[in-house]
Order: C-alpha cells, then sequence, then structure tokens
C-alpha cells in the first residue's frame, strides 16, 4: 500500500515539475527474475529507479537505515533490506536470491555507493554473481541528472535510460569463472558509461 501510495506522488512530481524523460521501459521484462542495475549519484536513485520500473523493486539498503525504528519500517515497506557493506553479508545475499527465486525485479547499484567526484566509480562483481545463480537477466539504466531533481529550491529536469537485458550465457555444467563475471560487469558499465558520457549537455 505505501510503496503504490508513494510511487504516484513521486510519479506526479516527476512528471509535472520535473519533466523528466524515460527511454526504454520496453526493456525491463514483462515477468520473471530481473536484476536492475544503475550508476548511483543521487539518494534519489532510488526513488527514481523505483518510479521508472513498471514492476515492483527490491533494494539492497545500507544497514545503517535499519537502526533508526520509524526509517526503518518505512524501508521495508518500501521493498528494501539490509547490507552490511563493511563486508560480505550472507544474509543480504540470500535475500536478494529469495526475491529472485519468487520471480521478483531486484534493484541494485554495482558502484557499492554513491559516486559524486567521479564520471562513473568500479563496478562490484555481486550483481553479475548473483544473475549467474539466479539465470536473471540484468538490466542496465543510466541516471542522468539526479542530484539536481531538487535544486536551490527548484525541481529540474532529469533522465533514466533503460538498456536491453543482458544475460549471463552458460552450459549446464559450467561453471562461471570470476574472470566472466569481471567481463559482463565491466561490459554493463561500459554501456551506462557510454550513455552518460553522450549526456553531458543535458
Amino acid at each position: 500500500m505505501l510503496y503504490s501510495f508513494a510511487k504516484a506522488i513521486f510519479l506526479f512530481i516527476f512528471k509535472y515539475f520535473c519533466r523528466w524523460k524515460v527511454e526504454g521501459v520496453e526493456n525491463i521484462p514483462k515477468e520473471g527474475p530481473v536484476i536492475i542495475v544503475s550508476n548511483h549519484v543521487s539518494y534519489w536513485d532510488p526513488i527514481v529507479l523505483g518510479v521508472a520500473a513498471p514492476r515492483r523493486l527490491h533494494f539492497m539498503a545500507k544497514a545503517e537505515l535499519f537502526k533508526i525504528p520509524i526509517l526503518a519500517q518505512i524501508v521495508k515497506s518500501l521493498g528494501a533490506f539490509p547490507v552490511d557493506r563493511k563486508k560480505s553479508d550472507r544474509a543480504a545475499l540470500k535475500a536478494a536470491m529469495e526475491i529472485l527465486d519468487r520471480g521478483d525485479v531486484l534493484g541494485m547499484f554495482p558502484e557499492g555507493t554513491r559516486i559524486r567526484d567521479a564520471e562513473l566509480g568500479e563496478f562490484k562483481m555481486g550483481a553479475a554473481m548473483i544473475a549467474a545463480k539466479t539465470n536473471a537477466p540484468l538490466v542496465p539504466v543510466a541516471l542522468i541528472n539526479t542530484p539536481n531533481i531538487y535544486s536551490r529550491g527548484f525541481f529540474r529536469p532529469f533522465k533514466v535510460v533503460i538498456k536491453k537485458p543482458v544475460h549471463i550465457a552458460k552450459k549446464e555444467a559450467q561453471k562461471i569463472t570470476s574472470q566472466q563475471l569481471e567481463q559482463v560487469s565491466n561490459d554493463i558499465r561500459q554501456q551506462i558509461l557510454s550513455i552518460l558520457q553522450d549526456s553531458k549537455d543535458f
């Protein structure tokens, strides 16, 4: 209930106040497990992805958010679950796998944190690894100008570009190597980087 209500409110803001542009919504599979991977430059990013995607998203969120009781309840109701970014978090990995096993959509930021000083940070292999384990396609998304959604007292335009799904091909008895996971992660990063570079004047 809260998820649908919040999505409707932000959709109204993004559409009529920000006049956002969204390209490639049709690239998100209508059913089955999906991992949406995106650059991360703003606190707005999870909200933007949640509103842009036609299906409900579930996010890994930093564990610190769940230490504040009221905020924890809100974050949980919006489909997020905690991850400890300081170590390998098996509980978060298990939660992510369960989401995909149900055929739902997982949202991930492969950079691991917001990158404000660099154009695009290096991508960690976690999303590719989870995709390989669950056979879920990876959908690259570029977020453009989201740090300025609300700036200096005004809502400002921004853009979301959704690319075609990337499938990790493997044979039944074949294990995916770390080199393959790194290559997939780098290829997706390059797709997003190309969009960002072409949109510098947005």
